[in-house]
């Protein structure tokens, strides 16, 4: 994948260093962009900005905030380089929420290996979900497996939401998303309220979650009351018509008019006690065993697997 990253610099002097140092690494592209064009830079979301705050003529902290103001670019890299090495100028410069101050002029193997590593950081971040901000697959299967292997007890929350497609179709995929966000705060709150640190949310993926909960935490109350709160506040996402009947239609493929119930959530419960499980993938066979029980129950529902083998 190419990684395009602007350089704000009217004299051109910084992308000149830069494609000098990077001339073998053909997945960097380097565009260089005046101050005065810098929502051209913004609208196309670049993977990394860098500054030079030398040769600009715009005060530089509010540069920078006006980049990190912009919701597309609010986790964008900024890398300033200033030949100002005065300490409260490059605090200030930082506290605008920039990653990297380098001092001018460049030392190339300094500034080479600073945008490498960024640009490796945020490869491994996409493993995070962009939407919730939670842990991903790969994060919640080295926790399971870490769990796993040093023999401990705990208890897998599999959850997701019922008739989510429906309200997508309903009220659009924007609406949807800040149900998902929702529904991740929601879990996040209650899985993390108690007395242990040992605790794990993670977002598979659209509906999907996982949490992993530390053998002495109560995991039926945390599910009831994910359930109470999710229950009572996600109406609020619905209009006061649906609301009151409690159920959206929906026109099916041949525009018949079907009704699904309002959104609620469900939770497969798995109990993890040393020996019963050889991997991870087992675990997540019971799992998805427990969470069709309680898909098929009307409503929000958890159910338990406690089955001794």
């Amino acid at each position: 994948m190419i990684q395009e990253i602007y350089i704000i610099d009217n004299k051109n002097t910084t992308i000149q260093t830069l494609k000098k140092v990077f001339k073998e690494e053909k997945e960097f592209c380097f565009k260089s962009i005046k101050t005065e064009n810098l929502e051209d830079a913004l609208r196309n979301i670049p993977s990394l900005i860098i500054i030079n705050e030398d040769n600009i003529d715009t005060d530089i902290l509010e540069l920078c905030a006006t980049i990190r103001s912009n919701e597309d670019n609010s986790i964008t890299p900024i890398i300033v380089c200033s030949s100002s090495t005065d300490r409260k100028h490059r605090i200030d410069v930082l506290s605008k929420a920039v990653e990297y101050y380098i001092i001018n002029p460049l030392d190339e193997g300094y500034i080479y290996y600073t945008v490498k590593n960024i640009i490796r950081l945020m490869h491994t971040n996409r493993r995070v979900s962009p939407l919730t901000g939670l842990p991903g697959n790969v994060q919640i299967q080295a926790e399971l497996k870490k769990r796993l292997l040093n023999h401990e007890k705990f208890e897998v929350l599999y959850l997701d939401l019922d008739n989510f497609k429906a309200y997508n179709d309903t009220y659009g995929f924007l609406k949807g998303d800040e149900i998902i966000k929702f529904t991740a705060r929601i879990i996040s709150k209650h899985v993390h309220n108690g007395e242990s640190t040992n605790c794990f949310v993670g977002h598979i993926g659209g509906d999907d979650f996982v949490a992993i909960v530390d053998g002495n935490e109560n995991y039926e109350d945390i599910c009831q009351n994910i359930i109470i709160e999710f229950d009572t506040r996600v109406l609020d996402y619905f209009n006061e018509v649906d609301r009151q009947r409690g159920y959206v239609e929906v026109p099916n493929r041949k525009n018949i008019v079907e009704q699904f119930p309002l959104t609620s959530i469900s939770i497969g419960v798995v109990v993890v006690y040393e020996g019963r499980f050889k991997n991870t993938l087992e675990i997540g066979e019971v799992g998805a065993q427990v969470k069709h029980l309680a898909k098929i129950t009307p409503g929000s529902a958890y159910v338990i697997d406690k089955r001794k083998e």
